[in-house]
């Protein structure tokens, strides 16, 4: 059974940092992983995603050159590196899997992932 677990959400004052984990157990290797997000009144949109092996990775333009996406498959953990947070990246942010590749075509769309964790709170205040 797959289970998809997140921490290190938090608040957190513009221009701070956070660093996301997602927990992952019954994933195979060959998974794309990603995070998304959704703030009050929005659609979940994806942030970022890295491949199986971290060799194909997406960004959201938003968040390019502020956040970085990595995979320790040893330990089946996910992270998301949140630097100069602004107010707009409150969100509550989730992690997402599937048992295929990544694709620049797909892997921003909620529909492709079957796997899903509760989500961790982040607040960016001014």
């Amino acid at each position: 059974q797959v289970q998809l677990v997140e921490s290190g959400g938090g608040s957190v004052q513009v221009g701070g940092s956070l660093r996301l984990s997602c927990a992952a157990s019954g994933i195979t290797y060959s998974s794309c992983m990603v995070w998304f997000r959704q703030a009050p009144r929005k659609e979940r949109e994806g942030v970022a995603a890295i491949s199986a092996g971290g060799g194909v990775l997406y960004y959201a333009d938003s968040v390019k050159g502020r956040f970085t996406i990595s995979r320790d498959n040893a330990k089946n953990t996910l992270y998301l590196q949140m630097t100069s947070l602004k107010p707009e990246d409150t969100a509550i942010y989730y992690c997402a899997a599937r048992l295929t590749g990544c694709f620049s075509a797909s892997w921003n769309n909620v529909r492709e992932y079957a796997y899903w964790g509760q989500g961790t709170q982040v607040t960016v205040s001014s």
